[in-house]
């Protein structure tokens, strides 16, 4: 019997010892890979994250450039306004006092 499985080929042979060492290598090459991958991937993720960032940074710029055009179209109309307003008190000012000159200079040649 033990003939028989002895010519089978069904004995136990370990592999020798240069083909353990190549398995080793391979082992440790698959950790190193894995943590490589690892990396990458932590990488693309972060880029990802920060690619996300910048895009909302863009539309709420977007959103904030076009408040701050409102209100400084409200503010100008505002200022535009109000030099308006006063141009005319000025206005009013220069006519009264050249009314006021004009009088007196009347008044006293009148008196003389």
């Amino acid at each position: 019997m033990m003939v028989l499985w002895l010519a089978s080929g069904c004995v136990v042979d370990f592999p020798p010892d240069e083909a353990q060492a190549r398995l080793a290598l391979l082992e440790e090459d698959e950790r190193r890979m894995d943590a490589a991958f690892d990396a990458v991937e932590v990488r693309l993720l972060g880029n990802q994250a920060r690619l996300h960032l910048w895009q909302e940074l863009e539309q709420r710029h977007g959103q904030v450039s076009a408040i701050q055009c409102q209100v400084s179209e409200a503010h100008l109309k505002g200022m535009a306004n109000l030099l308006r307003r006063q141009e005319e008190k000025a206005r009013a000012q220069r006519m009264a006092s050249a009314g006021t000159v004009l009088s007196s200079a009347f008044q006293g040649a009148m008196s003389r």
